[in-house]
């Protein structure tokens, strides 16, 4: 039996990330042949599998030109999940900005424009901002993400070194991520499914051996916000979607990224989650077979 949906990682992780192993085996228990591939291997003919899933693609970043190139080849010839147009306009951070100017609960962003010339600690002083983060528009799995602090002359090293070859954002620091912790609610087919507390990265973040997210009760303000942010970007039809939310320091909670291509969704310690999601990948393979 041919392999109907293509489950995508990149050569580091060649047996995907952990967390979705339980995927692919639910979804060979659910009956649906599933084969694990490279983004990036020339040999795999994408027009024979019914849906191509983004799972663990994680140096795009490096390669954002060619990855986009393959994933437009493959959204030609078959269903990408999720889809070209979404994924297009998520790998970008600057989406943080358009979605704050729908008025979507977002934490402050700057974004510096590669090749520009920028002094940070003016910048800081003009939004009144201590304590910075600053990070690659373009990036996965943290990538040359720097909490700076207040420390404004290495922050503007690392500004000066990375600024030239690529577009750069900055936010301040809000402290409620190491102790209520960055919350990550994850939607599945449309509907919210579960959330974790992740492990912040200024504490060590995937890297320890602490599990990366920790199952959680989103609150009615998370998930409200979580929802707000979810119709401000305006895709229909998104086949998961995960929310990340820190706390400012009035409690309200804010957008720190929205995860539209291919984020860790938890399904590890989530069960409903992940038979949810076998259910939608089932659903959709049924749609493709009319």
């Amino acid at each position: 039996m041919n392999a109907e949906v293509a489950l995508v990682t990149y050569s580091g992780l060649p047996e995907l990330d952990p967390d979705d192993r339980p995927l692919a085996a639910a979804l060979g228990e659910a009956g649906i042949a599933t084969a694990i591939t490279l983004w990036d291997d020339p040999a795999i003919d994408w027009s024979s599998f019914a849906l191509v899933v983004l799972r663990s693609p994680w140096d795009y970043h490096r390669r954002i030109e060619a990855f986009l190139a393959w994933a437009t080849r493959v959204a030609a010839v078959t269903e990408l999940l999720n889809a070209l147009p979404a994924l297009r306009w998520n790998l970008d951070k600057r989406y943080l900005i358009e979605l704050a100017e729908k008025g979507a609960p977002v934490v402050p962003t700057a974004r510096l424009e590669r090749s520009a010339a920028v002094d940070l600690a003016a910048l800081a002083a003009e939004r009144g901002w201590r304590d910075l983060v600053v990070k690659p528009a373009i990036s996965a799995d943290s990538w040359e993400t720097h909490h700076v602090g207040g420390d404004f002359r290495t922050g503007q090293g690392i500004v000066d070194r990375l600024l030239p070859e690529r577009d750069l954002l900055v936010q301040p620091f809000l402290p409620t991520v190491e102790d209520y912790g960055e919350r990550c609610l994850v939607f599945l087919d449309g509907s919210f499914s579960h959330a974790v507390r992740k492990n912040a990265l200024t504490r060590g973040g995937r890297w320890t051996e602490l599990p990366e997210g920790v199952p959680v009760a989103a609150t009615a303000e998370e998930r409200d916000a979580a929802e707000r942010v979810l119709a401000a970007a305006g895709f229909r039809d998104l086949l998961y979607a995960r929310v990340d939310l820190v706390h400012d320091s009035a409690g309200a909670p804010l957008l720190l990224e929205l995860e539209l291509a291919e984020p860790t969704l938890f399904l590890r310690d989530a069960p409903a989650g992940l038979a949810r999601l076998v259910a939608a990948l089932a659903a959709r393979l049924e749609g493709t077979r009319r």
